[in-house]
């Protein structure tokens, strides 16, 4: 995962993303990835629950 970080408590599931951060021009080059988990992957905690997340501008 780059720049995304995933806490639970409880039953409500937190997602933190720092907006100043970026990592490039994406394959298509048309946008600057700001976060990515890079495909679904299990929430910590809950290994049944999965997210899929794209964080990015216009280039």
């Amino acid at each position: 995962m780059k720049n995304v970080e995933m806490k639970i408590d409880g039953n409500i599931l937190t997602i933190t993303v720092d907006l100043s951060m970026e990592f490039g021009p994406s394959s298509s080059g048309k946008t600057i990835i700001i976060a990515s988990t890079e495909g679904n992957v299990s929430v910590p905690g809950a290994e049944d629950k999965k997210v899929g997340l794209n964080v990015y501008r216009k280039k």
